[in-house]
């Protein structure tokens, strides 16, 4: 996604699969020409097949634009219908280039 098409998504939770394969949901506050973003109020879901989704808080968090795999707008309404302890799931894997 183009720094044009980020600048939609300011203050607007999104959510963000990083290279490595985490998924880090938060506010966007801003970004820069290397799409390098500042999330707020921020957390990381962990996903798992023996367990309930563990959302680890992060607050104001920054990631580098080389390590952004996928942003995404979040549904806040149909997200908030999500019953996150029940949801099982594999760990995404590391995205290879």
């Amino acid at each position: 996604m183009s720094g044009a098409g980020l600048e939609s998504l300011v203050d607007q939770t999104i959510s963000v699969i990083t290279n490595d394969g985490r998924n880090i949901v938060g506010i966007l506050k801003g970004f820069d020409q290397a799409t390098n973003i500042i999330l707020d109020e921020s957390h990381e879901r962990v996903y798992s097949t023996k367990e309930g989704v563990q959302l680890l808080v992060l607050g104001l968090y920054i990631i580098r634009g080389d390590n952004i795999s996928i942003v995404g707008e979040l549904d806040e309404e149909l997200d908030s219908l999500l019953d996150l302890s029940s949801l099982r799931a594999h760990p995404l894997k590391p995205v290879i280039h």
